[in-house]
């Protein structure tokens, strides 16, 4: 069980792996996710699940690697298995025919952002992209997100792909321009989900973000992952990942997200002295 079926480096920091679950294949839904160690001794951490095919029994993750945790799952090859997976967690995407939605990736956060967006225009929607990154490089799931768009936009920190610039340039240009939009669904680091939001709430549009803040049981219990929605206190894991962008408090996300920045630096400048697999 959780044996690894495929292991593919997508960029030079990022990994796909097909994992053997057939149970979690067959029950997952857009926008839900696993919890993790990749060793015995190691720490639970969660990745959403971008993609699953029930036939095979295996489910697809994409990770980046960047502290001691992601190392050691990056470590495992092709035939090893992974000790402890745990899913589907947290409320898949709502997913219904509401006309255009308007797909907003950074990053890594692409990953999350194709499960729900490829939903969504199976649902009968029309979906526009808007994809960037900080170089052609370490783009992830363009040709598979473009497929899936009516529209695929993409831009890049430092021109190498499409145009130079972020995001939230083509989201300000699409919008100003009169452009339909039902529905914004954003997901990439805190602070483009926050830049984004300030796009839309002027204008009142429904922004859905995928939140990622610190995680540990991924059932509620720990009280780690909480955020602040509308003046409420929320758990990510049992209420989420997915909420009302225009509500979040992310001053406080990106403040709880820093709260370990000195003991994850030190592990990862650990790891750096290990060499992968």
């Amino acid at each position: 069980m959780n044996r690894i079926a495929r292991k593919q480096y997508l960029n030079p920091e990022v990994i796909r792996m097909d994992v053997d679950s057939p149970l979690v294949a067959r029950k997952r839904k857009a926008g839900q996710f696993v919890v993790l160690r990749a060793l015995d001794t190691g720490e639970r951490f969660p990745l959403t699940i971008v993609d699953s095919d029930p036939r095979a029994g295996t489910v697809t993750l994409i990770f980046q690697v960047v502290g001691r945790s992601t190392r050691e799952l990056a470590a495992l090859n092709e035939g090893d298995s992974i000790p402890d997976l745990l899913g589907p967690l947290g409320h898949p995407t709502d997913v219904k025919k509401l006309g255009t939605v308007l797909a907003v990736g950074g990053g890594v956060g692409i990953a999350l952002l194709y499960p729900i967006a490829k939903a969504m225009k199976e649902a009968g929607n029309t979906v526009v992209s808007f994809l960037g990154a900080r170089n052609t490089s370490l783009f992830i799931l363009k040709d598979e997100m473009t497929a899936i768009s009516d529209k695929a936009n993409i831009i890049t920190d430092d021109g190498s792909s499409g145009r130079k610039g972020f995001v939230t340039d083509l989201l300000k240009e699409y919008l100003a321009s009169g452009s339909k939009a039902d529905l914004v669904v954003c997901v990439g680091p805190a602070m483009m989900m926050k830049a984004v939001v300030a796009i839309t709430k002027p204008a009142n549009l429904p922004t859905i973000v995928s939140l990622n803040p610190i995680m540990v049981d991924g059932t509620g219990m720990c009280g780690g992952c909480r955020v602040t929605v509308g003046g409420k206190v929320k758990f990510a894991c049992v209420d989420g990942p997915e909420f009302d962008g225009l509500a979040v408090d992310f001053d406080e996300l990106v403040h709880r997200q820093r709260f370990y920045r000195d003991e994850e630096q030190h592990s990862a400048e650990y790891c750096r002295l290990k060499p992968l697999s």
